[in-house]
């Protein structure tokens, strides 16, 4: 058969994402805060399953180098959108006072999964003070880190506790299996592999909340010029990813699928595991109330406070210079069934 008749011969009720590439496409660069795993699975199945494209978006997902970092990307103008900390973006906006160049417009993580992970056969049990005199390693310019000050001052513990061990990210689970340290700061979810190599039952876990840490964690940033300028596009980037989320607490077989798609070399086992632990943070506390993606603005003012005290900083960003809500699809899309 010629190509002409081929094509010719197509039937028309092709799928709708087939349908998207015969209009222009807008280029849309995103920036996750670190490598690929299922953590950020819905973006990577919003992306496989056309849905980006039924919103008339061409989006590229490039590997971060952690969630302080996608701010400075952000507001470089190299990356539209990405993923990042809202404790990071509260202290880069007060030291980048006037008209903020980027504000979160999601929020994905809606209670930070900042923990320290601790050997126990090293003494370090659930409570953070057995912590005193340890080495515990962290990236030099991690979230986890920076927070640390917070659990100090409401623990009434010295910010000194313990000494630092400066790790880049992907040698922190060595470093803990060899025991060259006492303990390390993860995201709750990124521990998923240590727990691969040390039996979790041989680990305390200190969770930041458990010292009345509560923080905002991860949040999808846009920068201020697209959302002055191009609106509509972080909704429907917005509409896309939130119909994603949704589909992959779901159904965590197909996250890990389209992850995987990415990565194939990941391992489905230990993504699912991931997986489940991501979704506590994503699915937690407000969002019964108030669905997905949204904030309350009381604790957001509050995390503020907490910030600007820790880091002493010399500007308080206001709760809504730091979150534009505006673009959020509709709550009743971002609620999830019971």
């Amino acid at each position: 058969m010629q190509r002409r008749h081929f094509l010719a011969a197509l039937p028309l009720c092709s799928a709708p994402w087939v349908h998207a590439q015969n209009k222009s496409l807008t280029p849309l660069k995103f920036t996750l805060d670190f490598r690929v795993t299922s953590q950020t699975a819905p973006f990577f199945l919003a992306l496989q399953n056309g849905y980006y494209r039924e919103e008339g978006l061409d989006v590229s997902l490039d590997v971060g180098s952690g969630s302080v970092a996608s701010i400075t990307r952000i507001a470089s103008g190299a990356y539209q959108l990405g993923l990042g900390d809202i404790s990071s973006l509260i202290e880069f906006n007060a030291q980048n006072a006037g008209t903020p160049r980027v504000q979160a417009v999601y929020q994905y993580y809606n209670r930070a999964p900042f923990v320290i992970i601790g050997r126990k056969d090293r003494g370090i049990t659930s409570d953070f003070l057995s912590l005193k005199g340890k080495k515990v390693a962290a990236a030099a310019v991690e979230s986890t880190r920076r927070a640390w000050p917070m659990v100090a001052r409401n623990k009434h513990l010295p910010a000194d506790l313990f000494s630092w061990s400066t790790t880049e990210f992907s040698a922190r689970d060595n470093v803990m299996v060899r025991g060259d340290v006492d303990a390390a700061t993860y995201f709750h979810d990124s521990a998923v592999s240590l727990f691969a190599r040390i039996k979790p039952e041989e680990l305390s876990i200190l969770h930041y909340t458990d010292a009345g840490v509560q923080l905002y964690g991860n949040a999808i940033l846009a920068s201020s010029a697209l959302i002055a300028e191009k609106p509509q596009l972080v909704a429907a980037f917005l509409r896309a990813t939130n119909r994603a989320i949704v589909e992959c607490i779901a159904n965590p077989a197909a996250a890990i699928a389209a992850v995987r798609q990415r990565e194939p070399i990941l391992d489905e086992k230990t993504e699912l595991a991931r997986w489940a632990i991501t979704t506590q943070y994503i699915a937690a506390a407000d969002t019964k109330s108030h669905g997905l993606g949204d904030f309350s603005k009381r604790l957001l003012e509050q995390q503020v406070d907490s910030v600007v005290q820790t880091f002493a900083l010399k500007t308080m960003p206001s709760a809504d210079a730091l979150f534009n809500s505006s673009m959020l699809p509709p709550k009743s899309v971002r609620m999830l069934k019971a």
